[in-house]
């Protein structure tokens, strides 16, 4: 009595269909029905009811689970599976390939066969194997190796002050941004799934290309920046003079790369008589400035998915003090307009 109940729950409770479907073999065959009516009714064959009711009556319940076997063995041993890894990692070029420069499911797939790594392999099996190697397909980026002789004295030099500011002073990060125009930048934004947002790609220069001198203040969290259209000597000064207006009385210890401007005689002389000290990074080490990564939030943010509209440029100009001028305002205009104080516009950050 209590296994009837019990198939019965199990032929209503049922979410696998195999143990669903022999639960109900059962239960037909304990309601006193032959086997061939259970073979018509449950569109299976005789054999099969037979051994259903069979294995029931010698392991019971546990005959109703489903006994999932392994499919047919593997062709691409685990040996091969390591070396088909290894082998995606390398370029074509260490296998003296000069027609292309970068595996393809395809290609690699090619060539596995002719290094007789394997007889034979689909792009799906090869991309199933490289998952299961974790070998994902990447983006390839680049770096460069700093040639400055003196490079570990100038890193720890730059360090000391980020991480022990000086008592009689503050670290400034100064550093250019640009050049800056109004052509359409891709990015992301969210939208609906297989509906990329477009951008045109024709655009008109108005307002040719301006430049933006920036300096983070590390003891405040604070940027200070102007939006010039030239990117010389005489406006990095002019940066420095805002800067020593700003803070008198205190020594400004200001962290910058070595362009050339910066390295001016006249700049020299100017931040030597007024209590400046220059704080060159290495060549080549410019990640060591900590303001480029104030940079790539304001690339991020602001430059990128911004289509070339001229009435959304004379929004930005407006919001931001930046790049471009309406298409019937004048140059003249432009000019007298875009030159300033340094406004802050970014909230404060801890050093």
């Amino acid at each position: 009595m209590e296994e009837g109940q019990k198939v019965q729950r199990v032929s209503r409770t049922a979410k696998d269909p195999v143990r669903l479907r022999r639960a109900v073999v059962v239960l037909m065959s304990a309601q006193g029905q032959t086997v061939k009516d259970i073979a018509t009714l449950m569109q299976v064959g005789e054999d099969y009811v037979r051994d259903v009711i069979h294995v029931f009556n010698e392991r019971g319940f546990d005959a109703l689970d489903p006994k999932w076997s392994g499919g047919r063995p593997r062709t691409i041993s685990d040996e091969a599976r390591e070396r088909i890894c290894l082998i995606a990692r390398t370029s074509p070029a260490d296998w003296k390939i000069t027609a292309f420069s970068t595996w393809s499911l395809s290609k690699l797939a090619e060539h596995l066969i002719k290094q007789k790594v394997t007889a034979a392999i689909s792009r799906e099996t090869l991309r199933r194997i490289l998952r299961e190697g974790k070998v994902s397909w990447k983006t390839t980026t680049t770096w460069k190796a700093s040639t400055d002789p003196e490079f570990i004295a100038k890193m720890h030099r730059v360090l000391a002050l980020y991480d022990t500011p000086p008592t009689d002073g503050r670290v400034i990060c100064v550093d250019e941004f640009g050049p800056l125009n109004l052509m359409p930048r891709k990015g992301k934004a969210w939208g609906p799934v297989r509906r990329p947002r477009r951008l045109r790609a024709t655009y008109n220069r108005y307002g040719g290309v301006m430049h933006m001198l920036a300096a983070l203040d590390l003891a405040t969290g604070k940027i200070y920046y102007r939006i010039r259209n030239r990117n010389r000597w005489r406006e990095f000064l002019g940066l420095l003079k805002g800067l020593r207006a700003r803070r008198p009385g205190e020594k400004l210890y200001v962290v910058l790369d070595n362009f050339s401007p910066h390295k001016h005689v006249d700049v020299r002389t100017w931040t030597a008589d007024n209590d400046i000290e220059l704080v060159f990074l290495p060549t080549y080490g410019s990640w060591l400035n900590w303001i480029e990564a104030e940079f790539a939030g304001l690339r991020y943010f602001v430059q990128r998915h911004r289509p070339p509209h001229p009435r959304r440029a004379e929004r930005r100009h407006r919001r931001l003090h930046p790049l471009a001028q309406h298409p019937r305002r004048t140059e003249i205009q432009l000019r007298a307009r875009l030159p300033g104080p340094p406004v802050d516009r970014y909230p404060a950050k801890a050093a």
